[in-house]
């Protein structure tokens, strides 16, 4: 029995320890103040909060411990499948490919039952059918226009997004709030209006 405890620690803290890695993916979104680049480990951990103090605005009631978890592991398989901009057409094609190989590596360390939970929620997010999944997009949506929009939009224009971009991107976030869906259109309306989107 010792040794099946034993090996089950030592799984999860071999997994904790991978996770670490997380936090040397950096995204193409700066920090508020114009700020360096962000983490990935700093956005799952601002979105999981923002989550916990928005959930009031969202469409539907949700579990909300399990909002923050998705927020907080959406993002673990970038240790391996690398960050992919929100606006970068060809590297979105491969993206679920790169990703899967890193869902099955990097959960594979924990215990199986602990693997499967995880997995499931990770495909729950992605799939975006429940209640959880719709909030949790919209905070992984509302998280780095929020920040940028706090930079003067200083990444969108370095990158030339237009509106339409923007937009298609924002496409989903109402079916998870149509609150926080209404103060992001006037975010990107501001943004269009001061020249940092392209209409």
């Amino acid at each position: 029995m010792a040794d099946e405890i034993d090996d089950r620690l030592k799984k999860q803290l071999d997994f904790a320890l991978e996770i670490d890695k997380e936090k040397n993916i950096f995204r193409q979104t700066h920090l508020s103040g114009h700020g360096r680049n962000e983490n990935d480990a700093e956005h799952a951990w601002h979105m999981a909060i923002m989550a916990y103090i928005l959930r009031e605005y969202s469409n539907e009631e949700v579990d909300i411990a399990k909002v923050m978890l998705m927020c907080l592991i959406h993002d673990i398989v970038e240790i391996d499948a690398g960050d992919t901009y929100a606006y970068d057409d060809e590297n979105l094609k491969t993206q679920k490919a790169r990703e899967d190989a890193a869902k099955e590596r990097i959960f594979s360390l924990l215990p199986e039952d602990q693997k499967k939970e995880l997995v499931a929620l990770f495909d729950e997010f992605e799939e975006f059918e429940t209640p959880e999944s719709k909030f949790a997009h919209a905070m992984d949506n509302l998280q780095p226009l929020m920040l940028n929009n706090s930079n003067d939009g200083g990444d969108w224009k370095e990158h030339g997004v237009s509106a339409a971009q923007v937009y298609g991107r924002q496409s989903k976030t109402a079916l998870g709030s149509e609150k926080l869906f209404q103060v992001i259109d006037g975010i990107i309306k501001d943004n269009i209006q001061k020249g940092s989107i392209k209409e």
